[in-house]
């Protein structure tokens, strides 16, 4: 058993703007369930959602600021969660990262500093707790200074550091270096020095034992130019220690087989029944009930990162084929305008739902033949597993965790039994209209197209088979 601190700037159902919320709430619960001794760390911010009152289990005295740690358990799980508790930087209305008027926080490197120095404290044992973790698993920038500030204790636990996404890095010019009180041996380009600013994540990518990240691929990836935002020397140098272990799903809420949104629920032996969430998704979003034509289906945000302007360029070609297309999601305004004056045009074909609504996105994974997800680049990304889970056969761009769970259906996959969907290479219209036309000739193919179904719905996207995979890596630490 090993006793595991996991520090996190966010956790669900606690509070939550991510996917990093989604796995800090999961994998310490899920490891807890493999026997393991873990506490999750992170700040008490006022928008933080409590069901009891936490109590507190020590106060400590962190670079000149009263710190108050209070204790309180993850829901449903039996994970202690700790909250470094500091009024002063925390106790105002917004998220962890945006004041209420959505602005970054003027002191967010001082507010993520000093929420360092105190998980060090804990791991060292010094705040009187009588537990010491054997590691720390550190996540994205915010936690970044942990690993390098361990560095400097004579012995100390072990370190694993997560990267969710490296277009996020904590970066700050070099007087806050200086205003953070911070050991002067880490200003240096191997330490925290990059190109004479302070980087967050640089503490965890040199210090850490082990470097994570949400998807084999993408470990590849972060390491070229394209990917790698400038730390792709750092992270080459480092490949030894490097690694990606996918993301899992809550196949709890994700399961069509008990999933209260849907309008019949089914599974791989009841198949048949996923058509009535076809027509009912049909009728609710003013389509004609039509069994004959692929319904395609796309939940995300509506930014460049997601592929929308490549989507965008397919719409008037895809309305002119034997296909419908239904779209949940929010972004940037010139996509949303773009997709409701291509809704008006062809009204028959294409239903647009601005903003997010929980059981419509369930109810579109269930009731859609395809998802579309034409990614430029996807760490780990989660639709196109829930879409497999529920025979929702996902087009996808061959990048990140996208090329790690998705498996093309070609005539030797479709044969062997692995594949799960269609997968292409280019980031281009082009490119993605291809896949789109593959994918209405599978369709017509029933017997094919149920075989790659019943597939994806088989593949194990849980939290358990990825805990696993962390303690695998935890294990020589």
């Amino acid at each position: 058993m090993k006793k595991i601190l996991f520090a996190t700037s966010e956790a669900h159902p606690l509070i939550k703007t991510g996917g990093l919320a989604d796995v800090a709430g999961s994998l310490p619960a899920a490891l807890a369930e493999l026997g393991q001794d873990i506490r999750i760390i992170l700040p008490k911010y006022q928008a933080i959602k409590l069901s009891e009152a936490p109590r507190i289990i020590a106060s400590m005295r962190v670079n000149n600021a009263d710190i108050t740690l209070l204790e309180t358990r993850l829901p449903d799980s039996s994970v202690p969660v700790w909250l470094v508790d500091y009024p002063e930087f925390f106790a105002f209305p917004g998220n962890p990262y945006l004041d209420a008027s959505g602005k970054p926080w003027a002191n967010i490197a001082e507010r993520f500093a000093l929420f360092c120095r105190v998980v060090v404290e804990v791991a060292m044992n010094r705040a009187q707790l009588d537990w010491q973790p054997d590691l720390v698993h550190c996540n994205d920038w915010q936690t970044g200074l942990i690993p390098a500030l361990l560095s400097l204790e004579p012995t100390h636990p072990a370190s694993v550091f997560t990267i969710h996404n490296m277009a996020y890095q904590g970066l700050f010019d070099s007087n806050t270096f200086a205003s953070l009180n911070l050991p002067g041996q880490l200003w240096q380009p191997t330490a925290l020095e990059y190109h004479g600013m302070l980087s967050f994540i640089k503490g965890g990518l040199a210090f850490a034992d082990r470097i994570t990240t949400v998807s084999p691929t993408y470990a590849q990836e972060i390491q070229t130019a394209e990917f790698g935002y400038g730390l792709e020397g750092l992270l080459q140098y480092r490949q030894e220690r490097l690694s990606g272990i996918i993301n899992g799903i809550d196949t709890d809420i994700w399961n069509p087989a008990t999933d209260t949104c849907l309008t019949q629920p089914y599974s791989i032996s009841k198949l048949a029944d996923k058509q009535l969430n076809k027509a009912a998704l049909q009728q609710t979003l003013g389509l004609a009930v039509d069994e004959k034509q692929p319904l395609f289906g796309l939940i995300g945000r509506l930014v460049e990162q997601k592929g929308i302007d490549m989507v965008l360029d397919c719409l008037p070609q895809m309305a002119e084929l034997p296909l419908q297309f239904v779209l949940l999601g929010s972004g940037e305004k010139h996509f949303e305008q773009q997709l409701q004056t291509l809704a008006a045009q062809y009204p028959e074909k294409i239903a647009i739902r601005l903003g997010y609504d929980e059981a419509l996105a369930h109810q579109i994974e269930a009731g859609a033949d395809v998802f579309l997800m034409p990614s430029r680049f996807e760490p780990c990304g989660l639709n196109q597993m829930y879409s497999q889970r529920y025979g929702t056969l996902p087009i996808v761009r061959r990048t990140g965790g996208l090329a790690d769970t998705v498996t093309d259906a070609l005539p030797d996959t479709i044969s062997n039994g692995t594949a799960s969907g269609i997968v292409f290479d280019d980031a281009n219209a082009s490119a993605l209209m291809e896949a789109i036309k593959r994918t209405l000739f599978l369709y017509d193919n029933k017997t094919a197209w149920k075989k790659i179904q019943r597939n994806a719905m088989t593949k194990d996207f849980s939290w358990q088979n990825s805990a696993q995979q962390y303690l695998a890596l935890y294990d020589p630490l």
